[in-house]
């Protein structure tokens, strides 16, 4: 594998250690498939050099980042910009409503989701709720974008169900490889006793990137995903040589055949009168009545009288 501290087309990986800005201009226009990142959010970690900026200063900066991002972006590529929430003084901003009109600039931009990751685990807050989700903003560039659903199904809720009516009656009414996973994700954080944690303090899960890689792109396609945007953040790209993990197509839930539709009696019209017969005889006992069927159709006031099961009325 061929490494690379600046961006080198002819690299694997092209990791960059300095101004995301510097290394975002040295990569030719219209070359990324993918760009997946999670900018900094302005809480003054040790990353985004300890210190807090205005909303209007971070603001512009992503706005610097995100403007080189959609330049490098080919046509029918994706931009997935992963933030969380803002907190000072006990009080919420949501860092994804704040950014969108960033990316609503750009015309050829269209949002195709907000996905939600949801995990577990983080700090407990005493007066407010406790945050357990961040916000995935997927873009792509223009309309016709690359999408690739099968490789990223999961199991359907209900593998077994069948459609009850209509022409597919009988037949499994779920898709054979699974099911779309949705807008709400649910994938552990990555915390300290994290099997996959590194030095890095806020770490994707790689489930998370895989999941965007796999739909997103084909094999060969460059991806860039950015560790950190802030000055002294990190900017990795690389050709994506992956295997496309797709559900087997020799398993029982895909080679599943439709059954024949269930035989359907017709429905025999009763009136009120035998209607009450039947329920008469389920408590055992008989109804007679005095009246004819065509009489008992006319209303409550069909006289009934109750006999016991067994027993004729004489």
């Amino acid at each position: 594998m061929v490494i690379s501290g600046r961006w080198n087309a002819r690299a694997d990986v092209s990791l960059y250690l300095g101004d995301t800005l510097d290394l975002l201009r040295d990569i030719p226009s219209a070359s990324a498939q993918l760009i997946i990142t999670s900018p900094p959010y302005n809480i003054g970690k040790a990353y985004e050099r300890a210190r807090r900026r205005s909303l209007g200063e971070y603001v512009s900066g992503q706005e610097a980042v995100i403007a080189e991002c959609v330049r490098i972006l080919r046509p029918g590529g994706s931009i997935c910009w992963e933030v969380g929430n803002r907190v000072e003084a006990n009080r919420v901003l949501p860092l994804d409503i704040v950014l969108f009109p960033c990316f609503q600039r750009h015309d050829e931009l269209r949002l195709r989701n907000r996905i939600v990751w949801h995990f577990e685990h983080g700090l407990h807050c005493t007066r407010r709720f406790s945050g357990r989700y961040e916000v995935i903003l997927w873009f792509t560039k223009g309309d016709a974008y690359t999408f690739d659903l099968d490789p990223v199904r999961v199991p359907q809720k209900y593998p077994g169900k069948r459609a009850w009516k209509g022409k597919n009656a009988g037949q499994y009414s779920g898709h054979p490889l699974g099911k779309n996973p949705g807008d709400v994700w649910i994938f552990p954080n990555v915390k300290a006793n994290h099997v996959e944690k590194t030095i890095h303090p806020c770490q994707f899960p790689v489930e998370l990137v895989e999941r965007f890689i796999v739909a997103l792109t084909a094999p060969g396609d460059l991806v860039g995903e950015r560790v950190a945007l802030a000055a002294g953040g990190e900017l990795t790209t690389r050709p994506m040589h992956r295997p496309v993990h797709r559900p087997d197509p020799a398993s029982p839930l895909a080679r599943r055949e439709p059954t024949p539709p269930p035989s359907v009696r017709p429905r025999r019209r009763r009136s009120p009168a035998q209607g009450l017969r039947i329920a008469f005889r389920a408590l055992g006992v008989e109804a007679t009545t005095a009246l004819d069927e065509r009489e008992a159709r006319r209303g409550p006031e069909a006289q009934l009288t109750l006999t016991p099961s067994g027993e004729s009325e004489e």
